[in-house]
């Protein structure tokens, strides 16, 4: 049974409201005539749930829009510090994230120790359409949190590699750390031997050691295809078309390199220019 409402800001504890419920349901004409009838928007349910953050966990692209307008604090957060663009985020919803950015909600919200990023959350269910629209209003590559690590870190332990194309491709550190684990490490522990080659193209260091001094290769099967990749980079250096691409990188940045690769520019060039 729906509890009593409470009128007032957020902070206000109340129980699970009718306009939670339409909200989560997606009760479009509900909604409405709950809000025309006066019934508040930002009334907290236990958790600090509100009915913002209920629609953009299940994706109610009307509701959320029916609810913004009607003044609903957009980056309100819940007892776990997320704000419901984290949850849209999270389910993916792009319609919602749109909406959510048109209305001011912050792309890159502080961090505390229990919360994660939208781009954190965009990149765990590897939705890549979100991510790119996170990374085109300026989310933060290297926002790191307790448990997750940075975004690039995230998208390897999910096993995502089209994300992790589109963090490095917009400048993601290829060797941020987290626990002195590498995003390599994360990868060779979820044997993903095309996101592998992927992060050592873009410069990822092979003998980098973790707080348990191993290496990535050390958490590959012997004799797998993981291992084989990574034994490879350590037997053999990488051909002057990589070595170019990641000196250029770091000098020169992502966008220039994008540059460049347009250009009719032989490669020994390019290895001059970046070495010098």
């Amino acid at each position: 049974m729906d509890g009593p409402y409470v009128v007032g800001e957020i902070g206000c504890w109340a129980a699970r409201t009718e306009v939670h419920e339409a909200a989560a349901l997606g009760q479009v004409s509900t909604l409405r005539r709950l809000i025309q009838s006066g019934a508040p928007v930002n009334s907290v349910a236990v958790d600090s749930i509100t009915p913002l953050h209920e629609a953009c966990i299940q994706g109610r692209s009307q509701c959320v829009e029916l609810l913004l307008e009607a003044g609903a604090q957009v980056d309100a957060r819940n007892v776990d510090g997320s704000t419901p663009l984290c949850e849209a985020c999270s389910a993916g919803s792009l319609a919602c994230v749109r909406m959510l950015l048109a209305h001011g909600a912050k792309v890159n919200p502080a961090l505390t120790s229990r919360t994660a990023s939208p781009l954190h959350e965009a990149c765990v269910g590897g939705n890549v359409e979100c991510v790119k629209l996170l990374l085109s209003v300026g989310a933060s590559l290297e926002a790191s949190d307790l448990y997750h690590g940075t975004p690039l870190h995230v998208a390897c332990a999910n096993r995502h590699t089209e994300c992790v194309k589109m963090l490095l491709n917009a400048g993601a550190n290829v060797n941020a750390s987290r626990l002195h684990e590498t995003p390599l490490h994360y990868a060779a522990k979820a044997k993903q031997v095309e996101m592998m080659e992927l992060l050592v193209e873009f410069g990822a260091n092979i003998y980098a050691r973790d707080q348990r001094e191993k290496k990535p290769v050390d958490y590959t099967a012997l004799d797998s295809p993981a291992a084989a990749c990574l034994r490879s980079f350590e037997s053999s250096p990488l051909a002057l078309q990589q070595l170019s691409r990641v000196a250029m990188r770091n000098k020169l940045g992502t966008r220039a390199l994008e540059v460049i690769g347009q250009l009719d520019i032989p490669k020994l060039l390019i290895g001059y220019l970046c070495f010098q």
